[in-house]
Order: C-alpha cells, then structure tokens, then sequence
C-alpha cells in the first residue's frame, strides 16, 4: 500500500474517488460542502431525500458528480460530531478502505483527516488513518492452497492536509504510522500461524531474521542447556511436557548511546498452551496457539523501533515453550525453584505463563534497565474484570503506569489499571514452598501480577495482560496486533519527554 499526504480541494482532485464525511444528522463536513457547492447542491440533494442520515458506518458511493474532476465520491458517516472521537475516527477510515477496496477503486483522497478530533493535530490523525488502513486491508491467506483478492484493489490513499505547511508533519505521520502498521502486521503473522508451524524454534528463527533486517538489532538464543546453567527452574518446568525444545530469546535495538539504560519488555510465548496436566476443555482449545501474542507483539513492537531508528535504547525478551501433557510433564503439586532461588508449589499447570515469566523477569535485571514491561495473556478472568476493550495493567511504579494509561488514550490501544495491593499477597501463600502459582478463585488477573510482582523488586515494572485484546473469536477470528500501538506510542512519549 502507498500512503502520501496532499493539500488541495477536494473538487480538483483528479482521482478514481475522494472519500469526506457527513454528520449526524445530514451535516456536511467542510470538503463535503466544497464538493457541494461545486456540484451546484448535488449532495446536499441527495441528502435532503434521506440518503445518508450521517450514521456512524454508513456508507453512500456516488459516480460522476457534476463539476468535479474523480470518478466516484464516497460519503462516510460520522456519528454524532460531539462524540467523534478516536474511536469513531478509526473506524471510518477502517471502513473506507474496506469498501474501496471490494468495489474497484484503486485510489483515494481522504479527507477524513480534515475531520476535528478534540486535542489530536494532523499528525495524530494521518498517523491513526495509516494504521486503521492497513488493519482494514489485512488478510492472512498464506496457508490457503487458493488465495482470493480483489481483482483491482485499493493500492493507493493520499489523506488531505490543511494546508502546505502541514506537509512536512504530515509526510513524517505517514513514516510513523507505516512503521507501526508493519510491526502490527507481524505480530499477527505470527500469532495467527498455528502451533506446529510457529513454534519455539520457529519464533527464534524469525527474531533472527529481524536481526538480519536491521543492523541496530541483535539477537541472541539460549538454548534449554544455557537455561539450566542458569537455573531457570520454573520456566524449564512448563517446557517439560513438550518435544520442542524452549528458547529465551533476545532481542537489543541500540539506538543511543550505550549508557542509556534500555526499556525492556518481556513477551509470554507459549506457542500452544494445552493447560498441560490442568488439561484444558477442549472447546475453542484451537484459540490456544494465541497464546504467544506477547511474545508476537514484542517482536513486532522491536520491527517498528528497527524500522524508525528510535532515538532509545529498547530490549526484547521472549521465553518460548509449549504447554503439554506428557509422561514427564510437571503435576500439580510439584515445587520448582526459579532463577531468582525462589520455590514455587505448582497447584495448577495452566497457570503456566507466570512460570516462565517469572525467570524471563529475573533475567531482565541483568540490563539495568529503566524500566520493564511485560506482555502475556495471562488470565482469563482479565476477560471476565475488562472484557474485549482494555487490556488489564498492574505494576509498582505509579509514573510508569501514568504513562502506559497515557499512551493507551492517544494510540486508541487503552489499557486499565487494576491495583496490586498487599493485601492479594497472601492467596499465594504455600504451606510446602515460598509461593504458590495461583491465588484462588477470586481476583486472578491481580493474583497473577502479584506472582510476578515477587520477581520485580530490583526495577520500575508494569504488567499488561492482553488475555481480552490480543485476539478476536467467532466470525472474525484472528489476532489483532494489541498492544503494538500502545508500546509504540508509550516509547514515541518517552523520546519526547527526554528531549524537554
């Protein structure tokens, strides 16, 4: 896909469509009226008879508008102005792109840039235009023997810009906003691959492929031998039941200067989590080879710092494994001792992703780092607390939590804070070792990050669990790239800040 940015009247647009808004109830957006007007009331019309009412979604494609030079003008509605915000922005543009896309028109102007979203400039908006694009015009057909595509499909979208001295800001959200698409786009690759082709080998093929890419990423695998030298007991322990061998994988972009402490983020990557001996029910189990989406997504988040050469020092860590029963896999009740000398008591084998981030969270220390985020879809009771919307947050640093909260509101991707108090600790105490792996029935999401939170007293630390976000089920099923805009966002606000 090519994306540019352009100042111009709609009208004068030579262009197979140009695509501008309408309001509820029948208002016209600024180049929807330039295009009126010119068309001596054409649009308004066709509005006036009850065609486009302005709805949020709603859809009205018109050819060969008098006295305008584009094949075909396409109105979008908006919603209700007051409440268009950064959701509804996206969503217009998604739907855009999708609809150009089956009908044939191979460009567009959009003008739904121009569109008045409260506190974002026109580098917000072309840089969330991009990114809704591209979300719209994914598809993942790379297993199917017959592939289906659209016999002229949208391959081009200039968005308008107010005027010329915008261009430049714009050309640079147009950067931005392909770099972060990209890492997006491989995220969901990679989740959406199933579990006997992206295994943990195969994640720690690809992380080394994006070192190959990009010259400022290097990547290192240690092997389950480097692992037991180290003794990481705990991840070890959920790799026992499978015939695939863990990896923990690392990648470190250094793009400043090396006493820069780096921002770390850890990604779950159990490649197909069966629940192991905690055998999981076996409906939508297939949905379980999502379970790698943290690991997905720090690969990808690491592509778009590659790809924009961010100013910042960022390492990515991934603990890869699967979760399976087998004659050697752990049991309940066994006790595992971690990297950090901390014993576990595991009461339930499908509470696994805390047992192998807890030493990929050990193992973090090593870089001092600035901070550290973890990524993984951990619980299901994140679903239960948040549904579908927000990815739960926990952590011990309140400034680091402000900031994730933050970038989550400007990239759309939001999160929630669930609070990690003391008083949780104790469900996880253990009468045979110095923790247990779960809490009980109440509050898992926060029982989780407090066994987590056991591994992190040496560092500023969140904890994103994306259980809820990082896939959809049912008709649309697949993964979604979450949270790559929200750490992208959060590193683009740190570069910021340092430069106050």
């Amino acid at each position: 896909m090519e994306f540019s940015v352009k100042s111009g009247s709609p009208e004068k647009q030579r262009i197979s469509c140009v695509a501008v808004g309408v309001f509820e109830s029948r208002k016209l957006s600024h180049s929807a009226q330039l295009l009126d007007e010119a068309s001596d009331g054409y649009i308004a019309n066709l509005i006036r008879r009850g065609e486009c009412e302005g709805k949020l979604g709603q859809t009205l494609l018109l050819h060969n508008v008098p006295n305008t030079l584009c094949d075909r003008v396409l109105l979008i509605g908006c919603g209700r102005e007051k409440n268009f915000d950064t959701g509804p922005f996206q969503k217009t543009n998604n739907i855009v792109a999708k609809f150009l896309d089956e009908r044939g028109a191979t460009e567009v102007f959009s003008c739904l840039t121009e569109l008045n979203v409260k506190n974002r400039d026109i580098a917000w908006k072309v840089n969330q235009a991009v990114q809704a694009t591209e979300d719209a015009l994914y598809t993942f057909d790379q297993l199917k023997s017959k592939k289906e595509s659209a016999r002229r499909p949208l391959r081009k979208v200039i968005f308008s810009v107010p005027s010329r001295r915008e261009l430049p800001d714009g050309e640079q959200a147009v950067r931005h906003g392909m770099a972060i698409a990209s890492g997006i786009t491989l995220a969901k690759d990679l989740a959406n691959l199933p579990g006997n082709i992206c295994t943990p080998s195969y994640l720690a093929e690809q992380a080394k492929a994006l070192g190959k890419t990009y010259r400022d990423l290097k990547v290192n695998v240690l092997e389950e031998s480097d692992m037991e030298a180290l003794k990481m007991g705990s991840l070890l322990s959920v790799a026992r039941g499978s015939r695939q061998p863990a990896k923990l994988i690392t990648l470190e972009y250094n793009g400043a200067a090396d006493n820069q402490k780096p921002i770390i983020f850890v990604g779950k990557g159990v490649t197909f989590d069966s629940g192991g001996i905690s055998l999981k029910p076996g409906a939508g189990m297939d949905e379980m080879k999502f379970d790698m989406c943290g690991a997905a997504s720090v690969i990808g988040i690491m592509s778009t710092c590659a790809e924009l050469q961010l100013p910042i020092n960022v390492v990515g860590i991934i603990p890869a494994t699967e979760n399976l029963p087998d004659g050697l896999a752990t049991k309940p009740g066994d006790i595992v001792t971690s990297m950090s000398g901390t014993t576990i008591e595991i009461l339930n084998t499908d509470a696994e992703g805390r047992l192998i981030l807890c030493d990929a969270l050990t193992y973090a220390a090593k870089y001092d780092p600035h901070v550290v985020i973890d990524i993984a879809t951990l619980t299901g009771a994140c679903i239960i607390a948040l549904g579908n919307h927000p990815s739960g947050l926990l952590g011990n640093h309140n400034p680091l939590i402000n900031e994730l909260l933050n970038a989550g509101k400007i990239s759309g991707d939001r999160c929630w804070e669930l609070p990690l108090w003391d008083d949780y600790q104790q469900q996880l105490d253990s009468n045979f070792a110095d923790i247990a792996n779960i809490g009980g029935k109440e509050a898992g999401t926060i029982t989780a990050a407090c066994f987590l939170s056991r591994f992190t007293k040496k560092y500023h630390w969140a904890h994103l669990d994306i259980a809820g976000t990082a896939w959809r089920s049912g008709k649309e099923k697949g993964a979604t790239g979450r949270p790559v805009p929200l750490l992208a966002q959060y590193l683009l606000n740190h570069i910021a800040d340092q430069k106050l």
